[in-house]
Parts: C-alpha cells; sequence; structure tokens
C-alpha cells in the first residue's frame, strides 16, 4: 500500500511505514538532519529539529523524521518559514561548537551548516567547556562538541545493545555519559565505534584521525570497500587509506553487518605497517640449527636468518620440496593453507599440493574450528555449510545458542541476536561458562563441562517420548528415525541430571520450548565442535532440528559460526585433505576426471593427512616438507611442545606469511606475503555470501601478493600455470565448483556479494536452504544417533581443573595481526587466567596475582583474573598470547570422525606462580 501525497508542489508516493523524511529522501529531496541517520537499525528520534518542514492547515512545524503521510498532505520542505526555523537550530547549535566544527566538512552538522550557509552564529557560547576525554585507546571524547542529539546513545543501547552511553544530568545541564561515568575509558565500552560513525559533529571520534584538541585532521581520507578479515561474519567496510596507511575503517551496508563493525573491525588494522613486518625473503643461515625455543624469542630467531631476493628465496623455497619429491615421494610433503586468505589463493594453494606435490596432505585451520561440525553435516544432510544465515534470527520464535560467545567471538551477529530478543524472540543460551548473552536470555542453561551429548540426547528423550516431534517432516524427508528414538529412550531427564549438571525440570522446559516453536534456530560454535566427541555433539544438535521440522523454513536452521573469515570459503574450495572443491570426496573417480581434465595434470585419489596427523608425521620423520602460508601451527596447534619439536624436525620448511611469527622462527625460507587490506579477491563468510575485497594499499617493501607467491612456486615445481590475477581464478574456480553457478566477478563488482545456491544471474542467493530435499543420494536426511562419553582426560586429584581454552574479543586466533595493532594490545595487553571468585578464594589468589596453570603437557604462568561467569572447577586462557602458550597444555587426541583436538577440556592443575 502506498500514499499518495504532495511533497514542493510535486505528487509523491510514501511507501507503507515511511517517514516524510524517508519519502523525502527515496524521492531525492535533500531534508537537512541530525539527530537522524539513515541507516539500519537507527530509529528517528525528532528532537533536533533540523528536519522541520511545513504542513499546509498546520500551525506548528513537524519533524520530518517522525511524522508518517496521510493521503492528500501537502508538505513544504522549502518554505521560507521552515528554512528559517532550519537555519535557527544550526545557529543555536553553532554558538557551542568549537572553532572549524562548521568549517572542515566532514560531520554531518558540518556539512549542513555549509549548506544552510550558517557559517556564525549571534548568540554566545556556554562559558564552561568540557575538557577533552582522551582515556580510550581508541576514541576521543569532545563533548565541547556535543549537540545531545541522542545518536550515540541509540548506536550503544539500540544498534549494538552495549548499554555504555546514557545521558546524565538535566536541562542545561545535560551530558553524554559512559555507564554514568565521565571518562570512556574507565567504562564497559567494548571499542565497537558504532558511537563514532553515528556522532554527527565529531564530538566522539577515531583517535587515529583527530588532533590534540579532539578534532578531525581534514577531509577522510579517499575510501576503498571490502571486507572485514577477521571472523567469520564477513562484515563489510570501508578502508581510508593515504599515503600507505589506514587512517580510519567504517562500516559499509553488507547483508551480513547492515553497517555495523566490532573492536577488531574498526580498529584493528594498523598491523600492516608494523615495525615487523616483513618486507623481503628470509633464508636460514648455513649450520643455524633450529630450535623450538626460538618460538620465544623473536631476536634470537631474526638472527639465525639472512635476507635473500626473490629469486634465490624462491628457488630454495621449490628447489628443497623438489628433492624431497624425488627421493621420498609426493607422501613425505604437506601444505598447510590459510583461512584468513582469500578464495582464490586457497584454491590455487590446494591445487598447488594436489598437481605439484602429488598428495592430498593439505588442510587448514577448519581442522582446529569446525571439522566436527562438517563432518556430522556432510554425513547427515549432504552439505558441510550452514543451512541458514545466522541474520534468519529476524524471523525466528526461538534461538537455541550453544557451545559458542557470539559477544566476544562473533560481535556483529551477536547484535542480530540481541535484536531478535528484543523483538520477543525466546533466546536459550547454553555453555558451561557464563556468556555476554545471558542477560538477554529467556533461559540459560549452564551443563557440565564436556557433557554436552548428555544434555541433548535428554533433550531429544523430551522431544520424542512427549510426541513433540514433527511426524510429517520425520516421515516424508528423514532416515533413521526409529534408531534415534531407540538410542535416546535411556535418556530421560532425571536419569542424566546429575551428570550433565542441569535439573530434570529445566531440560524438559528447553526441550519444550525448542520443539512447540513455529520457527527454531541453532547456532552453535567451538564449544561444541572443539571436542573429542565433537561430531557426536553436532549429530545430535543436528537430529534436534530435524527431528522437530525446524529446517528449510524461514526463521529455522542449523548454523555453525565460523572461526575465521573465509574458513566456509577455503573449505569450499578444497583446502581439505578428504575432498576435492565443492567438498567431492578424492576417491571419486569421476569428480578427480572431471578436475584432471580442467587442471591438466592428475590428482591424487588417497585421502590425505590432517593438520594434526601432519604435525605428528613430522615428529616421526614421515612428513620431511612442509609448505605454510598464513597458519601458526607452533602456536595452534595442541601440545605444543611435541609440534613445535616436529617442525623443528622438518627438513624443509617454507612459510609465507606477514611476520617473523612462532612457526616462521623454526623455517628454512621465510617469503613475506601481502596483508588482506592490500588484496583483492573474494572471501565466504559463515552465511554462504561470497563477497569481493579491494586493495586499498600496495605491499610494503618487496612483499608480494600471496597469490602470485603461490604461483611462482608452482612454476617452479613444473606446472605451467600462467594466471592474470585473482579474476582469472575466479573464472577457473566456477569451472570446478558448481556451487558458483551465477556468480561471476562481474556480478561482484556489482553487488558486492552473492549468497550460494544461486540460481539465475540476476536471481538473489538462497539463506535458507533444503526446503524440499536434502543434497543427499534419496534427498533424505540421515539421522545418527550421538554416543555417549567422556572428555579424553578427566580432572583428578593431582590435576583437578579443567582447562578451556578460545578466544577474547579484541584478539584474534594466535595474535599474529591483533598482537600487532596498536589499540587491541592496548585494550588487552598481557594473557590473564580467569577463575571463578570461589577458586581464587580457595587457593589464595588475589586479583593479578601471578598464577601458574599446568597440565600433563606442560605448564604456563600469568596473571589472574576473577571471572563470575565461570564455573569453580574451571579455568579460561586465551591461545593468542606468546607469553602464555595456551595449546602448551592442550590435549592433542582427536576426535574420531572430525579428526579436531578436544581444546575445550584438559585436566590442569592451577595455583600460585
Amino acid at each position: 500500500m502506498t500514499i499518495a501525497f504532495t511533497l514542493d508542489g510535486v505528487a509523491v508516493q510514501a511507501e507503507a511505514g515511511e517517514t516524510i523524511w524517508e519519502a523525502a529522501r527515496r524521492a531525492g529531496t535533500a531534508i537537512p538532519h541530525l539527530c537522524h541517520l539513515p541507516r539500519p537499525g537507527y530509529r528517528p528520534d525528532g528532537n533536533c529539529r533540523a528536519c522541520l518542514v511545513e504542513i499546509e492547515g498546520e500551525r506548528v512545524l513537524a519533524a520530518s523524521c517522525i511524522r508518517r503521510p496521510v493521503p492528500g498532505m501537502v508538505v513544504r520542505s522549502a518554505s521560507a518559514r521552515a528554512a528559517r526555523a532550519r537555519r535557527m537550530v544550526f545557529e543555536l547549535l553553532l554558538a557551542d561548537q568549537p572553532e572549524g566544527t562548521a568549517r572542515d566538512g566532514t560531520g554531518g552538522f558540518a556539512h549542513w551548516a555549509e549548506r544552510l550557509g550558517v557559517t556564525r552564529s549571534r548568540f554566545a557560547p556556554e562559558e564552561a567547556r568540557p575538557a577533552p576525554d582522551v582515556t580510550h585507546p581508541a576514541m576521543a571524547v569532545n563533548l565541547d562538541a556535543c549537540i545531545a542529539c541522542g545518536l550515540c546513545e541509540r548506536a550503544c543501547r539500540e544498534v549494538q545493545h552495549n548499554d555504555v552511553i546514557g545521558f546524565a544530568h538535566r536541562g542545561m545541564g545535560v551530558r553524554v555519559a559512559f555507564d554514568l561515568l565521565d571518562a570512556m575509558g574507565c567504562s564497559s565500552c567494548v571499542g565497537c565505534g558504532e558511537c563514532v560513525e553515528a556522532c554527527p559533529t565529531g564530538a566522539l571520534m577515531a583517535k587515529s584521525v583527530a588532533d590534540e584538541a579532539g578534532r578531525r585532521r581534514g577531509a577522510p581520507a579517499p575510501e576503498t570497500a571490502s571486507v572485514c578479515p577477521y571472523c567469520g561474519v564477513g562484515c563489510q567496510l570501508g578502508f581510508r587509506a593515504r599515503e600507505g596507511r589506514i587512517e580510519e575503517v567504517v562500516g559499509r551496508d553488507g547483508p551480513a553487518n547492515r553497517g555495523r563493525l566490532c573492536v577488531k573491525g574498526r580498529f584493528g588494522f594498523d598491523y600492516v605497517v608494523h615495525p615487523e613486518r616483513l618486507t623481503r625473503p628470509l633464508v636460514r643461515l648455513e649450520g643455524a640449527a633450529k630450535d623450538p625455543a626460538d618460538c620465544l624469542d623473536p631476536a634470537r630467531a631474526r638472527a639465525k636468518f639472512r635476507e635473500a631476493d626473490w629469486e634465490e628465496a624462491l628457488d630454495r623455497a621449490a628447489g628443497g620440496f623438489a628433492a624431497i619429491r624425488s627421493a621420498r615421494g609426493p607422501s613425505a610433503l604437506a601444505g598447510f593453507g590459510s583461512a584468513k586468505g582469500s578464495n582464490e589463493e586457497a584454491y590455487l594453494f590446494q591445487k598447488l599440493v594436489r598437481t605439484g606435490f602429488g598428495t592430498n596432505n593439505v588442510d587448514h585451520c577448519t581442522r582446529l574450528c569446525h571439522a566436527s561440525s562438517v563432518a556430522a553435516l556432510l554425513e547427515g544432510i549432504g552439505s558441510g555449510a550452514v543451512t541458514a544465515p545466522f541474520t534468519a534470527a529476524a524471523e525466528a520464535d526461538v534461538i537455541l545458542v550453544i557451545g559458542a560467545r557470539p559477544t566476544e567471538n562473533h560481535p556483529v551477529a551477536a547484535t542480530f541476536l540481541k535484536d531478535a530478543a528484543a523483538r520477543g524472540a525466546g533466546l536459550i543460551v547454553m555453555d558451561p561458562r557464563g556468556t555476554g548473552l545471558d542477560r538477554f536470555a529467556e533461559e540459560v542453561v549452564r551443563f557440565a563441562p564436556g557433557q554436552d551429548v548428555a544434555l541433548l540426547n535428554a533433550m531429544l528423550h523430551v522431544v520424542i517420548a512427549e510426541g513433540l516431534h514433527d511426524r510429517d517432516f520425520v516421515a516424508r524427508r528423514l532416515a533413521g528415525f526409529e534408531a534415534l528414538a531407540e538410542h535416546v529412550r535411556a535418556y530421560a531427564p532425571e536419569a542424566v541430571e546429575a551428570r550433565c549438571g542441569v535439573p530434570a525440570a529445566q531440560i524438559r522446559r528447553v526441550a519444550r520450548r525448542y520443539a512447540r516453536a513455529e520457527r527454531a534456530l541453532i547456532l552453535w560454535g567451538m564449544g561444541v565442535s572443539q571436542s573429542v566427541h565433537g561430531t557426536d555433539n553436532a549429530r545430535a544438535l543436528i537430529a534436534l532440528a530435524l527431528v522437530c521440522g525446524q529446517v528449510g523454513r524461514p526463521g529455522t536452521g542449523l548454523h555453525p559460526l565460523r572461526g575465521q573469515n573465509n574458513v566456509q570459503g577455503a573449505s569450499d574450495v578444497g583446502l581439505i585433505p578428504m575432498a576435492l572443491p565443492d567438498y567431492q570426496r578424492t576417491d571419486d573417480d569421476a569428480a578427480r576426471a572431471r578436475l584432471e581434465a580442467l587442471w591438466g595434470a592428475p590428482v591424487p585419489a588417497a585421502p590425505g593427512l590432517t593438520v594434526v596427523e601432519i604435525t605428528e608425521a613430522a615428529g616421526r620423520g614421515a612428513i620431511e616438507g612442509l609448505y605454510v602460508m598464513g597458519e601458526n601451527p607452533a602456536m595452534s596447534d595442541p601440545d605444543l611442545g611435541h609440534a613445535r619439536a616436529a617442525l623443528a624436525r622438518l627438513r624443509h620448511l617454507v612459510v609465507q606469511d606477514l611476520f617473523l611469527t612462532e612457526t616462521a622462527a623454526l623455517a628454512d625460507v621465510v617469503l613475506p606475503a601481502s596483508a588482506w587490506p592490500e588484496k583483492t579477491g573474494t572471501v565466504t563468510n559463515t552465511n554462504r555470501q561470497v563477497q569481493l575485497g579491494r586493495a586499498a594499499l600496495a605491499p610494503p617493501g618487496e612483499a608480494r601478493q600471496d597469490l602470485d607467491i603461490i604461483v611462482a612456486m608452482a612454476r617452479r615445481l613444473g606446472l605451467g600455470w600462467r594466471y592474470g590475477g585473482p579474476r582469472e581464478v575466479f573464472a577457473e574456480m566456477a569451472q570446478a565448483m558448481p556451487s558458483l553457478a551465477n556468480i561471476t566477478w562481474e556480478r561482484l563488482e556489482r553487488e558486492g556479494s552473492v549468497t550460494y545456491p544461486c540460481h539465475g544471474p540476476d536471481m538473489p542467493g538462497e539463506g535458507i536452504i533444503f526446503h524440499d530435499a536434502f543434497h543427499t543420494a534419496d534427498g533424505r536426511a540421515r539421522l545418527v544417533p550421538a554416543g555417549l562419553s567422556d572428555p579424553a582426560e578427566l580432572p583428578d586429584a593431582d590435576f583437578p581443573f579443567v582447562l578451556t581454552t578460545g578466544r577474547e574479543l579484541e584478539h584474534w586466533h594466535t595474535g599474529a595481526m591483533t598482537r600487532r595493532a596498536r589499540v587491541l594490545d592496548a585494550l588487552r595487553p598481557a594473557p590473564v587466567a580467569a577463575l571463578s571468585p570461589q577458586a581464587m578464594r580457595r587457593l589464595g589468589l588475589a586479583p593479578g596475582a601471578r598464577v601458574r596453570i599446568a597440565t600433563r603437557r606442560g605448564a604456563v604462568e600469568c596473571a589472574a583474573r576473577e571471572d563470575p561467569a565461570l564455573p569453580e572447577g574451571m579455568v579460561f586462557l586465551s591461545f593468542a598470547y606468546r607469553e602464555a602458550p595456551a595449546n602448551m597444555l592442550t590435549d592433542p587426541r582427536l576426535d574420531p570422525f572430525g579428526r579436531i583436538p578436544g581444546f575445550k577440556f584438559s585436566a590442569a592443575r592451577v595455583g600460585p606462580a
């Protein structure tokens, strides 16, 4: 339904629900605005009166941002009366603006003041001037420029749902406050910077573009549209770069972020100009021994290398691999690719290992992330990708989040879950630890660490025993229901409540709530997948969704939240040892024949080794040569003492990276690579959205594009590759991967993002899949009962704690990038071990005291922090810090199906250092 009204003498059609301001903007009429921001998630407020218009027959001017038109309404946006009133608004506000605000042409206020010709004010300014607040590492607060428009409050409370910014005092004394404190740096601010982007005057500003007085230094730098290279959310952003540096980052309206960013995406990019950045190739000095201790001392490690030119470095790198291939055969070689780069790089890397090395020994960090989830999804529904995007939360009645901490690991995705809870959706949060989502939840289920399967099987018991399953869906679309029903018969909530630590009544309540929902969505994270029974955890979740019919419709589905920016895409293009591009099995003769025809080279049939298996094989001498691109196994592998010793034993290790990482410290050749802001290429996020990133900077010094390095390596290994750039690689990928049908480079340049599967060149991709059939031979999903087992090692008298590891909001993966980003490292500068207040008291530890954490594999020391969200017998440690490498402690035993380590559960001993 549209509404016809007249605007400045012209007939205009307003869409249902539109305001006068929105209809005018769509019609091309610009009306000033200050307290309204035309970005997703921002409601109009009408408090600044900058958008006043005259409505025929009404004595009082109306705020167009909150007034909706009615049929026949006559609106004048440019009348003398409206223009005079708007100019007066700006003149009154200008009286208290710092010198220069209205002339720099950068903020919303400055832009509109200039357009309205308001360059000075007749009114006297306030005598008292707030002092600048520079206590936050990333943002400068200059309340001298604040006009109390309320945009920062709405940005913080309603868009990001962080509830840090509000107003204090009344009347002329009203001012912005942070947790009712004057200093932003002392508040609970998480540094997302949404308030900075919303502020129309520069009262809140990124320090990177502010002068000493807290005002912007000139006009913004040119902007390059790209994608965030951190977590799997895939936020679209704009790099504003000048003179080889990224000055600031702004959010763009991408399908996964709608303009929102987190602290890493907004303030985590100065690592590209860090002094430790590699700019020339390095080769190991003759006779310089590889010592695992070099991983702990960058200066000591650097002293064992000399700089080389590219010809020498590439000849040494490729020559070492060729010699091993000739002497020992292809099985003695392996490659670790990267989920931090582009699809094109990952595709060429796995192609190089398969056709240049002659082996399927190629893997990447999915093995340490969601390998178990992918194994269970492929087994159950025939696809390893999510069945619905996390944005489906907008249509869900119930959202179940288990083993995930989106507020820390996927902060922008978390905002969509918070939006849903604010709308009234039932949010169920299940985790051994408290999470940032708990305060938005309808139900918080704290279960015993390692007892996921018992809890989920008990929920399945309730659903089936009480007849809450979708009988029609089960009959038409599932196989194995009877076996599953028989299996969970023994898991009555009363029978497992002591084991899983959840009262039987709550298990029943939560199971009923999920099963009875019209539309329910399940999201899970590495708390589920990083387990020696991770595949069984995922099997149980898949079964729960399937028997309730919660797949294939809007607001329903299964979504394992991907950890790295391109872990979905890297898996899709075949950067895994048991599958070729698009998850075609390596032993599928027809699939191999198609690729061999495309690639002009033979493809091995035998599945290769996984990440941890390759490291173990290196330790016993079965693997002699390893090519590592953008990965850091000397920090990310479990049982690091063993892993580092294995890497040091390699006859030939080549590392392609930005810095002399812990892994590069053990290399024979180190090749200086390109950072994401220096690349053009595609990535695929956790929502199956293929997105185009564009280069904003050139690599420094002699560093090269990763794609060019891979091609140069391949040519030296006898492959006649010639690619003109990522566009040509993408075109070949599309030939190898039916999943990319109707997604072209040209379309991505035009649209920025396309979801797969996509059924036509002009059609949007499918966010929700499996409407009618699953990707199995008969179209029916397979229900696989989840077996009950304990973690690989249980706490005992010697090791009574459970150690769990993971990420923190400010740091990512092994810290290679974020520990070299000034703001991020200032916000979280050192490792801390989190313990419950009860455990701290029992151990006699004060906050900040040094603590020693030991497992059967080693020990680390760091400061202790009190965390009420932790159960008493658990200790948490981030794996981003070389000073206290958490993976020195973790258990290397693997899930038998996904071949993933159980990072989330190791028996530990904790005490004063």
